[in-house]
């Protein structure tokens, strides 16, 4: 499974949200800055974030973007399925038209148990989640492990 860049970027916008969550709106532009996406792009990828109610605007010169709810209460999936349009690793898994080897197939139950497990992962996995696991692998620290090698 290979995510679009919509949804790649659209997780980048969310996480740029979350690491100011509680400092009040940002501007697009600054957003655009940090995370290398063209203000276009994130206009087009803000407008169903808002709609699912992920993301808030606030008008007027001090304006701009922020998360709805705080961090650790967005989950990936969420993002991803306001974003995505086609997400499974393979299309006879979670896809209500199967191939014409479904009955045959032996492999289809292990394409389940990976597109379920990828699920699972998108589903447990908040915006803090991500954040707080970023900040201690970028310091080289391993919580369960104490300190690791950094190459």
């Amino acid at each position: 499974m290979k995510l679009s860049t919509r949804g790649r970027y659209g997780t980048r916008l969310m996480l740029e949200l979350a690491k100011n969550y509680g400092k009040g709106p940002i501007n697009i532009t600054e957003i655009s800055k940090s995370q290398g996406i063209s203000v276009k792009y994130l206009e087009q990828i803000i407008i169903p974030l808002k709609k699912a109610k992920l993301i808030s605007s606030v008008r007027g010169p001090k304006g701009g973007h922020k998360l709805s709810k705080s961090p650790d209460k967005i989950v990936l999936w969420q993002i991803l399925m306001q974003l995505e349009s086609h997400l499974t690793i393979v299309d006879c898994v979670g896809n209500n038209e199967p191939c014409e080897h479904i009955e045959t197939c032996l492999i289809r139950p292990v394409w389940g148990k990976a597109y379920n497990a990828m699920m699972d992962i998108f589903k447990e996995t908040s915006l803090k989640d991500v954040l707080d696991t970023a900040t201690s692998d970028q310091m080289g620290v391993d919580l369960e492990k104490g300190l690791k090698d950094i190459c």
